[in-house]
């Protein structure tokens, strides 16, 4: 039985020190026997959250999965590396995001792997649509690109783990089991970068208007104003408005020290 964080923390534990067995079994059962006693509508749907989390994935079931990365190649070898996973069956692949979709919703996969940049829309965009639509499904990220800002993305999406694809054949499959079985993979040192990219620049970002944040993307392409007014379809005037306020929020001293920050530190509109 898997016990949730949720359940853990309940508990007055941790879902680390929670573990699985007997013991965790007696956890559960303790804390839905306490809840039992009460009557309140958060109850209830407390009740229900900790059913749902803790349901045991029955045994011998194949994982089905839906591959998306626009290189068929690479489509190809992971279909090679995962067919010696007698327990995994790749039972569609699709080259973008749109047709990732319609085969989303045709055959309801239990795993989605699929790369970061996909055409058609962004890789946190289908995942929102999938959490939306099939919340059921899991999503794992297999990629080249490694960067904070991508990850924080992704994990704020809702991915379950965010892999290289550098990963070893074993690693890979164990992720994908994992995954599968309900767990978060991010591991300690991701989740640290995690941490210190919302510390140091997601806490700058969400002070950005969507319209600045357009705009900072803009000059990280190399536009001048006259560019990027052209491309909003506003005054120049206006862009330096918007511009002047990017550099106050961001705690820079200059357009240029902006361009750099921005860079350095955001991921190709996937923010």
């Amino acid at each position: 039985m898997i016990v949730t964080p949720a359940v853990a923390l309940l508990a007055g534990g941790s879902a680390t020190a929670a573990g699985t067995g007997g013991s965790s079994r007696q956890l559960v059962k303790t804390l839905l026997s306490d809840l039992a006693k009460k009557k309140t509508w958060s109850t209830i749907r407390l009740y229900k959250h900790i059913m749902e989390g803790n349901r045991v994935k029955p045994k011998n079931t194949q994982i089905t999965l839906l591959v998306i990365d626009s290189d068929s190649l690479a489509r190809a070898g992971i279909r090679s590396l995962l067919s010696k996973a007698k327990d995994m069956e790749i039972i569609g692949e699709a080259g973008d995001g749109h047709e990732a979709q319609a085969l989303i919703t045709q055959l309801r996969p239990n795993v989605l792997l699929h790369d970061l940049k996909m055409t058609g829309m962004h890789a946190s965009e289908l995942q929102n649509w999938a959490r939306e639509k099939y919340p059921e499904i899991v999503s794992l990220v297999l990629t080249t690109h490694d960067r904070d800002s991508y990850l924080a993305t992704m994990m704020e999406a809702g991915v379950a783990g965010y892999l290289s694809k550098e990963e070893s054949e074993e690693r890979l499959i164990s992720a994908i089991r994992r995954a599968a079985g309900g767990e978060i993979i991010f591991d300690k040192a991701q989740r640290d970068r995690i941490k210190q990219w919302r510390e140091t620049v997601g806490n700058k970002i969400i002070l950005l208007t969507p319209r600045e944040r357009e705009i900072l993307q803009l000059l990280a392409k190399g536009m001048d104003n006259k560019e990027i007014g052209k491309s909003l379809e506003v005054s120049t005037k206006t862009v330096a408005y918007h511009i002047s306020h990017i550099i106050a929020k961001l705690q820079v001293k200059s357009r240029q020290e902006a361009t750099v920050w921005a860079l350095q530190h955001l991921s190709d509109n996937l923010e």
